[in-house]
């Protein structure tokens, strides 16, 4: 093993540090993979930069609808960066070595930024629901101080709600084996090398998401059902294809998001042997929908595409006048 061991007596870790082999069955080549993923989180970066400035600077886009988009932008940046700068730092640098309290914070970081994606889709889904279910009493509903409160309420229940995932993972004895077949620290790949008894933290995990991601995903699911009844009641079909169109982008965005998370779930439940396309679509999951926002959601919006112009146009206006030698 590359880590050095410990005095079973001096400590309750035996292992000092973990080491992260990247991608299982293509170690000799997985280097190659560095340039899509770094470009794929530069655009992560990128896009959800813009259109939080974008957001940010028109004053016509300071609507519920956008807030949430808001925040969502604020989130995805905090999950990819929370796991491709050592992804990166393995490739290029062959970084693979991590500490144990350093693993056990990625986890936690981990958990908790999927947690707040998952409670943000909820709150666009129920913003959804009350511009097309209830237009009439969107205004007085959907203020920005419901927003505030719900980002409160999700960055408050997903910070304590994921203390235990990292805290019982620390409590396990690991003792031999310190070589994990992946990019990140994943709670259950950690927990797989323990010595000792580790159905708690799968046990834990397993009620955690269904208590949380399973509430979220209920929900969701039962405002858009009522969206599409409401919208099968319209009699315009104008009017009945716009409504659909402006939830459809995020109706992907969500089956991609739990989908993913099932496949992984059922994955390391049923103790298989860690093997490529799940491991591959547990770092897609963090870095392609953050890189996707623009495209998905901003695009897809006139509103959004029409501040992206204003603000952007003012700022090379701003630069070309600067530019112009004084008469």
């Amino acid at each position: 093993m590359s880590a050095s061991l410990k005095d079973s007596n001096s400590s309750k870790f035996q292992v000092s540090e973990f080491v992260l082999l990247g991608f299982p069955g293509i170690h000799s080549w997985q280097h190659w993979l560095s340039l899509p993923l770094a470009l794929l989180y530069l655009s992560a970066i990128g896009a959800n930069i813009i259109i939080l400035i974008t957001i940010c600077q028109d004053p016509g886009l300071q609507q519920p609808m956008y807030y949430f988009l808001g925040i969502l932008s604020v989130v995805d940046m905090g999950l990819a960066t929370t796991i491709m700068p050592k992804i990166l730092a393995i490739f290029w640098f062959d970084a693979k070595v991590i500490s144990l309290p350093e693993c056990f914070a990625q986890i936690y970081a981990i958990h908790c930024f999927v947690g707040m994606e998952s409670g943000i889709f909820l709150c666009m889904a129920f913003n959804r629901y009350v511009a097309i279910c209830h237009p009439l009493r969107y205004p007085s509903i959907v203020t920005n101080a419901l927003i505030l409160k719900a980002a409160l309420f999700m960055v408050l229940r997903n910070g304590l709600f994921v203390i235990p995932v990292p805290v019982l993972a620390a409590q396990r004895n690991y003792c031999s084996e310190n070589e994990i077949e992946h990019c990140v620290c994943s709670n259950l790949g950690v927990t797989s090398l323990s010595c000792d008894d580790k159905r708690s933290n799968s046990i834990c995990q397993l009620v955690l998401a269904w208590v949380g991601m399973g509430s979220d995903l209920s929900l969701i699911i039962l405002s858009y059902t009522l969206i599409l009844r409401s919208v099968l009641r319209l009699n315009s079909v104008e009017a009945a294809s716009k409504a659909l169109s402006t939830c459809s982008s995020h109706l992907i965005f969500i089956l991609f998001f739990y989908a993913v998370i099932v496949v992984i779930s059922v994955t390391h439940l049923a103790e298989t042997k860690a093997t490529l396309i799940p491991v591959l679509l547990n770092v897609l999951h963090n870095i392609i929908p953050p890189s996707l926002n623009l495209m998905v959601y901003a695009l897809r919006t006139k509103e959004l595409r029409a501040g992206f112009q204003k603000v952007f146009h003012l700022r090379l206006q701003k630069k070309l006048r600067h530019k112009r030698p004084s008469p």
